[in-house]
C-alpha cells in the first residue's frame, strides 16, 4: 500500500515518508506562474531519488512518469520485480539508469495525487480541497515546477531527461524550454502534440468521470468519489494503451474462468462474460481505489493541451532550440501515439539541425510497450 505523505506548510522545507519501504521526499516552494495565466502556490512536489549527485552536479537523470504514475519508478528492495515500481527493471546498479554512476530523480507531477500539489490538496485560502477550483495546468507548468526541484537538489546540469507518454511530453518540453540544462533527452511514445483521435479518447474518459453522480462537480469527499466513472474511464484508456494484436494474443474470445470482478456499474452479465471484459473491470477497479478522479481530469487535459510549439513562431522554431542528443522511441502497434508520428518528429529535429535518433519497438503491446518490453527498452536507451 502507498503510505500517506506528511505535508509541510513551511516554504522550502523538506519532509519524508515511506512508500513501499522507500523514502519519498517532498519539496515545497512559494508559487509558480502558470502558462494559462495566474499563479499557484505554495506548491509541493513529492519525489524519490536513488544514487548520489556528484561534486560537479551533472550526473543526474530525471525520469518522468506516465498519466497515473508516481515517483516510485524503482524499488531497490525488490529490484527484479516489475510490479512493485513502474520502471524497476531499467534502474539500478549496472542497468541502463545506473545508480552506481548516476543520481536518479523521479517526481510526482504537479496536479498529481501521490504527494504533489493537485486538486485533492488543501487550498490555503479556503482550508478545503481545491477540487475543480484548481487552476488549469500544462506540461510546461509541470516542467517549470520540476526545474524548481532540480535547483533545490543542487543539480547544475541534467545528464538526461527521459519518460514515456505524458512523461515523453515532459522530456521534450525540457529539451525545448531548458536546452542549456539537458545533455540527453529520451522522448518515448510521445509527440509534439496529440492527435485529434487521442484528444477524443481523453474527452470520453473525462465525461465518464463527470457523468458519475458521485463526482459532485469535483467536490466529493476523499474516498467517496466517482469510482464508477473513473473505472469506466480507465477501461477505455486500457483499450487505447494496447492493440488488437495484443488483445487477441492474450484474450481472444475466451470466456472468463476465474477471478471474476464485478463491473463498475454492478450490472448483470448478458449471456456470460468474456475474459477481456473481466480484465477491463479489474483494471478499472484497481485505478478507482488508488487514484484521484479530479487529478485524472487535470492531468489528462494537460496531455491534450500540450503543443511544444506554443509561444514560438513555428514547430521548427521550437525544435531548433534543442541542444540535447535526442532519442525518439515509437512502438509499431501504438494506436494512441502512432509510431509514424514519432518518427516524423525525430526527422524534424534532424532537419532543424538537431542530433536525433529514432528507434521503433517491435512489440504487439501497443502504447504500454515502454512499460513491458524491458530488453528492447534497454537496447533503445543505450543508443544515447
Amino acid at each position: 500500500m502507498v503510505a500517506q505523505l506528511e505535508y509541510s506548510s513551511a516554504v522550502g522545507t523538506q519532509v519524508t515518508s515511506t512508500i513501499l519501504q522507500n523514502q519519498v521526499h517532498t519539496y515545497t516552494f512559494d508559487q509558480l506562474p502558470l502558462q494559462c495565466g495566474g499563479q499557484l502556490g505554495p506548491i509541493t512536489l513529492a519525489y524519490e531519488t536513488w544514487g548520489r549527485l556528484n561534486a560537479q552536479g551533472d550526473n543526474a537523470i530525471l525520469i518522468t512518469h506516465a498519466l497515473t504514475g508516481s515517483s516510485h519508478a524503482y524499488d531497490p528492495a525488490y529490484p527484479d520485480d516489475p510490479k512493485v515500481a513502474w520502471w524497476n527493471l531499467l534502474i539500478g546498479p549496472g542497468r541502463v539508469f545506473d545508480t552506481s554512476r548516476h543520481f536518479i530523480i523521479c517526481s510526482n507531477v504537479l496536479g498529481g495525487c501521490y504527494g504533489s500539489t493537485g486538486p485533492s490538496s488543501i487550498d490555503p485560502r479556503t482550508g478545503h480541497s481545491y477540487g475543480m477550483r484548481f487552476p488549469i495546468i500544462t506540461i510546461r507548468d509541470m516542467v517549470h515546477a520540476q526545474r524548481r526541484l532540480i535547483e533545490h537538489l543542487e543539480v547544475r546540469e541534467l545528464a538526461m531527461v527521459v519518460g514515456g507518454s505524458i512523461g515523453g511530453q515532459q522530456a521534450l518540453e525540457w529539451a525545448v524550454t531548458y536546452p542549456e540544462l539537458v545533455r540527453k533527452v529520451g522522448v518515448i511514445a510521445a509527440t509534439a502534440a496529440q492527435s485529434a483521435q487521442a484528444v477524443a479518447f481523453s474527452e470520453v474518459q473525462r465525461q465518464a468521470i463527470m457523468a458519475d453522480p458521485r463526482w459532485l462537480c469535483g467536490d466529493y469527499i476523499p474516498g467517496q468519489g466517482p469510482a464508477t466513472g473513473l473505472a469506466i474511464a480507465r477501461m477505455l484508456a486500457m483499450i487505447t494503451y494496447q492493440s488488437e494484436e495484443a488483445m487477441e494474443l492474450r484474450f481472444a474470445r475466451n470466456s472468463v474462468q476465474r477471478n471474476e470482478c464485478p463491473s463498475p456499474t454492478f450490472s448483470p452479465d448478458l449471456g456470460g462474460r468474456f475474459d477481456i471484459e473481466n480484465y477491463l473491470y479489474y483494471q478499472g477497479a484497481q485505478l478507482a481505489r488508488r487514484f484521484d478522479a479530479n487529478s485524472y481530469l487535470y492531468i489528462s487535459r494537460a496531455m491534450d493541451l500540450y503543443d511544444v510549439s506554443e509561444g514560438y513562431p513555428s514547430l521548427d522554431a521550437a525544435l531548433r532550440r534543442i541542444r540535447s542528443k535526442a532519442l525518439f522511441v515509437g512502438v509499431r502497434s501504438d494506436i494512441l501515439f502512432p509510431a509514424v508520428h514519432i518518427h516524423t518528429l525525430a526527422d524534424k529535429v534532424c532537419a532543424t539541425g538537431g542530433d536525433a535518433t529514432y528507434v521503433e519497438l517491435d512489440s504487439p503491446h501497443g502504447h504500454d510497450a515502454f512499460l513491458k518490453e524491458w530488453h528492447q527498452m534497454a537496447e533503445a536507451l543505450r543508443q544515447i
